[in-house]
């Protein structure tokens, strides 16, 4: 009898240890001596998806008749968050972390089945991008950049506390140029909206 307690004690315990070990994997939980921490990975995840919708914003642009200058803000966002996206994408593949789907993605287009993280700073709802998108002239450039300078003030935040929690140097740098870059075109956006 006494051999039994101690048989089925003996599976419990290592039964408790293998699902202990299972945790490991989960996305939320950093290997020991891993070159990233927690805050990296949630940093990554959630920008992807924050710029994936900044991206959305200035597809709206397209086909439109714009001020020249917040014509170019719009590339300009374009063109350096399409790589960025990328780039962290790689991160979390290498980290053997899942990459997020974003309102881009093909099976999201146009918000259809795009849940918006409205707990990430400066994410806008589907309601607001829709009626950014039927806004026109302007009051289209007008709503845009309001959204904009609310959408870059979002990923501030998120590059800060990422700046004061990071842990990979790859990470950290995107962070400081997320800081500078989206805070000199705030203060481009504010001084066309006068």
């Amino acid at each position: 009898m006494n051999r039994t307690i101690g048989l089925v004690a003996s599976l419990l315990v290592a039964m408790l240890v293998l699902v202990g070990c299972g945790g490991d994997d989960s996305p939320s939980e950093t290997p020991a001596g891993a070159p990233y921490n927690d805050a990296d990975v949630t940093f990554a995840t959630d920008l992807i998806e924050h710029h994936a919708q900044a991206l959305q914003m200035v597809d709206l642009t397209l086909g439109r008749d714009l001020d020249p200058e917040i014509a170019a803000i719009a590339e300009s966002i374009r063109s350096a968050q399409v790589p960025e996206i990328e780039t962290m994408a790689d991160w979390l593949e290498e980290w053997g972390q899942p990459v997020p789907e974003t309102g881009r993605d093909h099976a999201n287009a146009h918000g259809d089945g795009a849940d918006l993280d409205s707990d990430m700073p400066g994410m806008m709802s589907a309601a607001e991008l829709q009626a950014l998108e039927d806004a026109d002239g302007g009051a289209f450039e007008r709503t845009w950049l309001e959204a904009m300078i609310e959408h870059h003030q979002g990923a501030v935040t998120m590059a800060t506390v990422q700046t004061e929690n990071g842990m990979a140097t790859d990470a950290l740098e995107l962070a400081a140029s997320v800081v500078t870059s989206q805070s000199a075109e705030i203060e481009q956006m504010r001084d066309l909206l006068g």
